[in-house]
């Protein structure tokens, strides 16, 4: 412990690494060196600070000596963090050795994110070739990286996709990692008309079909005929392939409809046949007419009857009424 105190009390030049690329880290190593109670205090804060960095700047060296921002906003946050927590402890120890023991904390969160992002997201691509933006840990500053394709080649894979006629087939070939690519590459479909796997097809054999930004296309209304082998190669400005895949498209024919016979119903006889029961309009309408009138006829002499009959009543039972009132009337007079 004696010979690691000693080192990092020496004096180091200060280097730029992976969390130094951020100016908020390198304000909390001066404030911690400015709160020191001495001037040697700070001083000897200072060298730690400073070896901190080529520490830093070893661990990343030693993985690749790249980041991108996402990894190192993950790194900076934890620290803070703990750096937060750090602040808000209180000290009974040397500031040295505290300062020490933060700074190396820092360290192995900076190598753990490190360790994450080199295995998982430095070079996601399984296949195809990945040019993408890291920054590098000395420098601080943005450069390329090339991640090849392990299998060494931009194909990657062909793909059945089968369809029925007149229906539809979805053709993507976007992966996650397409995002990373630098610049805006476009993807280009083409296709080989034919049954598909049948034969080998050379590079004239590709028919160009569209350039666009989407990474997927949609065949509505697929005939039998638009079956074949269809390619998409994702490509840059400049003509560089950075990723190919092949889609064998099958088109089933619709099955065969079976039509039922259609039902026939025998002709109706000729008017004025006396064997049929179908007989013309005009002479079932005559009798239909007679006996309607009949019917009217009937039920007008029916009600003029009853009307006439209780008139009769009426002028019957009146009678008397009128007698007495005549008798009443003769005899006021008298």
């Amino acid at each position: 412990m004696l010979l690691m105190l000693v080192s990092l009390l020496c004096w180091v030049p200060a280097a730029k690494a992976c969390l130094q690329c951020d100016r908020r880290i390198r304000l909390l190593h001066e404030d911690l060196s400015l709160s020191a109670p001495t001037v040697i205090d700070q001083i000897e804060v200072k060298k730690i600070s400073d070896y901190a960095y080529v520490t830093y700047r070893e661990t990343s060296q030693e993985r690749r000596g790249v980041i991108d921002p996402t990894t190192l906003y993950r790194a900076r946050t934890e620290y803070q963090s703990e750096f937060d927590r750090f602040l808000k402890t209180q000290h009974t120890g040397s500031v040295t050795f505290e300062a020490i023991q933060i700074m190396e904390k820092g360290r192995k969160i900076l190598e753990k994110h490190l360790d994450t992002f080199i295995r998982d997201e430095l070079c996601p691509n399984k296949c195809g070739l990945l040019n993408r933006r890291v920054m590098d840990c000395i420098t601080c500053r943005y450069k390329i990286y090339i991640c090849p394709s392990p299998s060494g080649q931009q194909d990657c894979g062909e793909y059945p996709v089968q369809a029925e006629e007149g229906g539809q087939a979805v053709l993507n070939c976007f992966l996650p990692w397409h995002r990373l690519l630098l610049g805006k590459p476009e993807y280009h479909y083409s296709w080989a008309p034919g049954v598909p796997g049948t034969k080998k097809l050379s590079e004239n054999a590709f028919k160009a079909l569209v350039v666009t930004t989407d990474s997927s296309v949609v065949l509505n209304q697929l005939h039998v005929d638009e079956q074949g082998t269809y390619r998409c190669s994702l490509l840059d400005q400049n003509g560089t392939n950075f990723y190919r895949v092949t889609f064998l498209l099958t088109v089933a024919h619709l099955p065969a409809q079976t039509h039922r016979p259609l039902i026939t119903l025998p002709s109706p006889p000729l008017y004025g046949d006396i064997y049929s029961s179908f007989q013309r309009t005009e002479d079932l309408l005559v009798p239909v007419i007679a006996m309607v009138l009949a019917l009217s006829l009937a039920g007008c002499m029916g009600l003029t009857f009853v009307l006439r009959r209780m008139m009769n009543q009426w002028r019957v039972a009146d009678q008397p009424r009128r007698r007495r009132r005549n008798t009443e009337h003769v005899i006021n007079i008298l």
